[in-house]
C-alpha cells in the first residue's frame, strides 16, 4: 500500500532549482521523510538525475552522529558536490540536530549547483530569530497526517468503513499500514509516550512532567471548545488540586505547538475585523494521538469531526480562525441584549474566505436553523457552508449556504472554491 503525497510532490516539483532551501516541517511520522527520501527522490530518477546527485542524510541516525558537526557535515557535501554542470539535492533530514544549523544550511546556498532540502520536526528552526535568517531564502512546505481522501485513496474498500477506522486511528501512515485494532492501539500509544511526549519534556528540560501530561489530557479532551490558560489553572486547581501557574501552562501550550502536536484557532469578530484574544481553540494534529491520550475514551463523534474538518482546511492551505457574530436585540423583557453567535470556521486564504459550521447532525427543522443563523447574520458576498455528518446530496438555498456531506467534503479538494 503506498500513499502518494501528490500534493506535496507537486508543491516540491514547483520549488525545484528556485534558489531557496525548501523547509519541510510537521509532526513526526507524518511522512516527511518518506516524501524526500522514496516519493522526491523515485521522482528525481525518473526525470533524469543521477543517483550520484542526489545527497541524502537522515541526521537522527545514530551512524550520521558525526555529521551533526557543521564543519564534518560541510566537509561531507563539499566531497560529493563537483562543478559538472549538473544539479546536486542535497536532502538533510532532522537538520535541527546539526549545531548552528542556520549557519551550516546558509553556506549551502553559496554553492551555485545545489538544491537544498532539509526537514525538522518541531518549530525551532522556524522561530523569529530563525525566520529572519532565512527571510527571501527559505520556502516552508508544511506537511500533514494523512487526509482522509488520501488514507482512503491508498486503502480503498468500503468508504463507511475507512470513516470509521481513520477517525478512529487517525491518519499517520504507519498505522494505516497495520493489520489490526490492537497493533493500531498498541502504536499510537507507544508513539505518545516514547517519541511525542519524551520529545517536549527532554527538548524542554521540564521539570514538571507529570503538569505536562495532565494538560495534554486536558487538551485533548477539550477539543472544540474555547479555553484559555487561566482557566486551564483553575480547572487544575478545582479537579486536581494541583497549582500550575498561568504563564506556565502558556509556556507548556507553546512547546506543544511547536512539536506540531497541536494547533491554535484564534477568535475573530467578523463584524468588527479583529482578533478577540480572551479565549481560543485548541485542534490535534492527528486525531489517532488524540484518541490515544484519552486511552479511546469520548470517542464523540461531533468533536472528532470538528478537528478533522480543521486538519483538512489547514491541509489544504488554508487560514482557519474562530468567527464570533454579535447581534443585538430585545429579550423576553424587552429588554436590549447583545448576543455572540460562533462561526466554527473562518477560512482564508486570498482570494477566498469561506464560513463553515460543522453539523454532526441536523434532525430537526429548529436545530438546522440554529446551525444556520451565524451565517445568515454576516452581511458579505463570501460563501457560506453547513457540513453535516450524513451522507447527503449537496443542497444550496436561495440565501446562498450551501449544505454538504462530510465525505463528500473531505473527497472534493475544489469545494471551497467553486460558487
Amino acid at each position: 500500500m503506498i500513499f502518494e503525497r501528490k500534493k506535496y510532490l507537486d508543491e516540491l516539483i514547483a520549488g525545484r532549482g528556485n534558489g531557496l532551501v525548501k523547509i519541510i516541517t510537521g509532526v513526526r511520522r507524518c511522512g516527511k521523510s518518506f516524501l524526500l527520501f522514496d516519493i522526491w527522490h523515485n521522482w528525481l530518477l525518473e526525470h533524469g538525475v543521477t543517483d550520484n546527485h542526489i545527497i541524502e542524510i537522515q541526521l537522527d541516525d545514530f551512524r550520521n552522529r558525526r555529521l551533526r558537526k557543521p564543519d564534518a557535515l560541510l566537509d561531507y557535501i563539499d566531497s560529493k558536490v563537483v562543478d559538472d554542470g549538473n544539479p546536486y539535492y542535497i536532502v538533510l533530514d532532522e537538520v535541527q540536530l546539526v549545531e548552528e544549523f542556520v549557519e551550516v544550511i546558509l553556506s549551502l546556498t553559496h554553492i551555485r549547483n545545489v538544491d537544498v532540502y532539509v526537514s525538522g520536526s518541531n518549530s525551532r528552526f522556524l522561530s523569529s530569530d530563525v525566520v529572519t535568517e532565512f527571510r527571501g531564502r527559505g520556502d516552508e512546505i508544511r506537511i500533514w497526517p494523512l487526509t482522509f481522501d488520501e488514507y482512503f485513496s491508498g486503502i480503498g474498500g468500503d468508504i463507511r468503513k475507512a470513516w470509521l477506522d481513520y477517525y478512529t486511528f487517525g491518519g499517520l501512515p504507519q498505522v494505516a499500514l497495520l493489520e489490526t485494532e490492537e497493533k493500531k492501539t498498541d502504536y499510537l500509544r507507544g508513539l505518545y509516550e516514547t517519541t511525542y511526549l519524551r520529545d517536549v519534556i527532554e527538548r524542554n528540560h521540564l521539570r514538571n512532567p507529570e503538569g505536562m501530561k495532565e494538560l495534554v489530557r486536558v487538551l485533548a479532551s477539550g477539543i472544540g471548545s474555547s479555553t484559555n490558560p487561566t482557566r486551564i489553572a483553575n480547572t487544575f486547581q478545582s479537579s486536581q488540586g494541583v497549582t500550575i501557574k498561568r504563564d506556565t501552562i502558556k509556556q507548556y501550550i507553546d512547546y506543544l505547538k511547536d512539536s506540531f502536536l497541536i494547533e491554535e484557532a484564534l477568535r475573530y469578530d467578523v463584524k468588527g475585523r479583529k482578533y478577540i484574544g480572551t479565549e481560543t481553540k485548541y485542534y490535534f494534529a492527528d486525531i489517532g494521538i488524540r484518541a490515544a491520550i484519552l486511552n479511546y475514551r469520548q470517542q464523540e463523534e461531533t468533536h472528532i469531526m470538528e478537528n478533522i474538518i480543521y486538519n483538512e482546511l489547514r491541509s489544504r492551505g488554508y487560514n482557519v480562525d474562530v468567527g464570533l457574530v454579535e447581534l443585538g436585540g430585545k429579550d423576553e423583557n424587552g429588554k436590549f441584549v447583545r448576543k455572540q453567535l460562533e462561526v466554527d470556521f473562518v477560512v482564508n486564504r486570498p482570494p477566498y474566505r469561506v464560513y463553515i459550521q460543522s453539523a454532526f447532525h441536523m434532525p430537526t427543522p429548529e436545530k438546522e436553523q440554529q446551525e444556520r443563523r451565524p451565517l445568515l447574520s454576516i452581511n458579505d458576498h463570501f460563501r457560506k457552508i453547513v457540513i453535516v455528518g450524513d451522507d447527503i446530496h449537496r443542497k444550496e438555498d436561495e440565501l446562498g449556504v450551501l449544505t454538504v456531506g462530510l465525505l463528500d467534503f473531505l473527497t472534493d479538494k475544489k469545494i471551497l472554491e467553486q460558487g
